[in-house]
Order: structure tokens, then sequence, then C-alpha cells
């Protein structure tokens, strides 16, 4: 059994936001000192991945339920058509916890920055005549665990890669990974 290689930790700090969650509550990134937490970015009117990575985190927040001290934080990439009811609705569908599963939305502008600066991950609105309903974006899947101090520590696969056959044993053990890497920046 070949010792698995360390995931790569970026380091990357997360500049300061000011955001609203779905509760209509202002969120900081200070208000998320002290926490460990796994970013992922979405729209809700998505008809590609964002189903797929949402039902990650649903996954990840029933197996690390008894892990005081990890939050999940979900950032809409299309903050103009998801407003508060929509993304209630939308965490309320998938059971997100409302103490520790945020949905975060604000200015898109603001959003789209913090993706690409703070987390150096892609986003964008597509355009065109052909783009259609539900796909919008052009949006990284990735789920990013984030430490105390709001330090990016980890980059893991949101959801399977479905190209590749036998994925779901590679995504689970990149699962597997992103939990050993919460836990031990809770400890």
């Amino acid at each position: 059994n070949k010792t698995a290689q360390a995931d790569p930790d970026p380091g990357w700090q997360v500049e300061p936001f000011t955001l609203t969650e779905r509760s209509g509550r202002t969120v900081t990134d200070k208000d998320l000192r002290g926490t460990v937490w796994v970013a992922s970015f979405i729209f809700t009117r998505c008809s590609g991945p964002c189903p797929s990575v949402s039902s990650t985190v649903t996954r990840l927040q029933k197996e690390l339920k008894d892990e005081p001290g990890v939050k999940f934080v979900t950032f809409t990439v299309d903050p103009t058509r998801d407003d508060l009811g929509t993304l209630k609705e939308y965490a309320n569908a998938r059971g997100a916890d409302p103490e520790k599963w945020l949905f975060l939305t604000g200015d898109e502008a603001a959003i789209h920055k913090l993706m690409k600066e703070s987390f150096k991950q892609a986003v964008g609105r597509k355009d065109g005549p052909d783009v259609k309903p539900g796909d919008e974006f052009a949006h990284s899947t990735r789920l990013m665990v984030v430490d105390r101090n709001g330090v990016v520590r980890g980059l893991y696969a949101g959801m399977p890669d479905e190209r590749i056959p036998d994925s779901q044993a590679d995504f689970d053990a990149n699962l597997a990974r992103l939990k050993g890497r919460v836990k031990e920046l809770l400890k």
C-alpha cells in the first residue's frame, strides 16, 4: 500500500469580503475566522455540474456532522437571479443546516473577483445567442478547504469526473483526503 502523496497546500489568503447569507444576515471573512470551512461555487438555475457539487456538500455535511468548528460556505456566481428566497429554497431542498452551511450572495463583480483572486478559480458569464437557461456561467466545480485564519489549505474535486470510467473510487478517495485535511486543521 503506497503512501498517498500529500495534497497541495496553496496557502492563499482569502481577501476581505462582506456578503449576505440566505437568512438576510451579513457575513464577512472575519465571521468565519476560528472555523475551518469548505467553500463551493454554484448557481441555483445551473443545469450542469452544480447539483452534483451541492450533493457532494450535502454528503460532507452528513459525514462531518460530529466535527464542531467546521462550516460549509456556498457562494452563488449568479447573485442577480439567486436572491435570498431562491437560495433559501435551494438550501432547504438539500437539507442544509443553517448554522453550519451558509449560502452567500452579494455583488456579482465582488463574488467573481473573490473567486478569481482569493480562490484562484475560473468564473465567467457566458455570452452569445446560444447560451441556454441554466448554462449562463462557466465556473470551477472545486471545493476549497480554508483554515481558521482564512487561508486556503486545499482544493479538491467537487464531483466525480464522468469522462473517466470508475471515477467514483477516485472521487471517494479525494473526499476522504478532504475530510482528513479538515480534521487536521481542526486539531
